[in-house]
């Protein structure tokens, strides 16, 4: 895969970017350790997937890759200066022969006060309703500290997270109808291996917009998606990763045989119509006890 040769720092935090799918390749506060996926080809070889226009398994009967096209294309610079970078994705007849749509998408990354701010934008360009799907899929070090156990780690939510969870079948996943109890304990998911065994873990009810994780004492990551209603957690057991997706839309269930413009979770831009997804991340150098 290109190398990134695309990077912005403050005094105290450092990001780089590759432009091949506009995907984060580093993340490092100052004087500590890689804090992103750094890639890895026997489990999962990407590491921050752009995730346009669709989320999942393409449906069956149509030419969109699987979390559609944009992870797989270069990004042209539109702005790049010592903090911030903004990347670009109009439509061409190679996207428009799989997706018939005239779009434009924006990824900014811009460091600022301490935090990594990243913003997804996809414009409507043509003169009819476009259905997209639009989602992030960061990965981060499993643990973020070496001298640190996996088992140590939890995932901390903003709010209670009772509602039931979903799971799917497949790579990437299509969803199962069922919906299973969820692994939060109030507030709280302590992160194993296993609780991956069955793939991803979807929240299609989420009710926070906020997360932290991390392990007791040391160092940490607090993620905020305030735009975002749907929430997946990943990895592969025995790697050393774990991806924290942020998403509008979802995997179609495995049952669904319809347009991709009918599937379950879709949204739809109106001509002309813009709208933005954040994504803050913010390194801690302690997660509170």
């Amino acid at each position: 895969m290109t190398q990134p040769s695309l990077q912005i720092a403050t005094g105290d935090l450092f990001a780089a970017v590759n432009p091949r799918g506009a995907q984060l390749w580093s993340l490092r506060a100052e004087g500590g350790p890689e804090l992103a996926w750094t890639g890895d080809p026997a489990s999962w070889p990407e590491r921050a997937l752009t995730l346009f226009p669709l989320i999942g398994p393409a449906p069956p009967g149509s030419s969109l890759p699987d979390h559609g096209f944009a992870r797989l294309r270069r990004f042209a610079v539109v702005e790049h200066t010592s903090d911030r970078l903004m990347l670009g994705l109009d439509d061409d007849p190679d996207s428009r022969a799989a997706y018939p749509f005239r779009f434009s998408l924006r990824i900014s990354f811009a460091l600022d006060r301490g935090a990594l701010r990243e913003t997804i934008t996809v414009e409507n360009a043509g003169d009819e309703a476009m259905p997209v799907d639009v989602g992030f899929h960061p990965g981060f070090a499993w643990p973020l500290e070496p001298t640190r156990a996996k088992e140590e780690y939890s995932v901390v939510f903003d709010a209670n997270e009772d509602a039931p969870i979903r799971r799917g079948a497949g790579d990437p996943i299509a969803l199962r109808p069922e919906t299973y109890p969820t692994p939060v304990n109030g507030r709280t998911l302590r992160l194993r291996d296993a609780l991956f065994d069955d793939a991803a873990i979807v929240w299609d009810q989420v009710t926070s917009r906020g997360l932290t994780y991390g392990a007791s004492g040391g160092r940490g990551l607090r993620i905020e998606f305030p735009d975002s209603p749907h929430l997946a957690l990943w990895m592969i057991p025995g790697a050393r990763f774990l991806a924290i997706e942020p998403w509008q839309g979802l995997p179609r269930p495995v049952d669904f045989a319809g347009a991709f413009d009918d599937k379950p979770g879709i949204t739809r831009l109106r001509p002309g119509e813009r709208r933005a997804w954040r994504l803050n991340v913010i390194p801690l150098e302690e997660v509170e006890s």
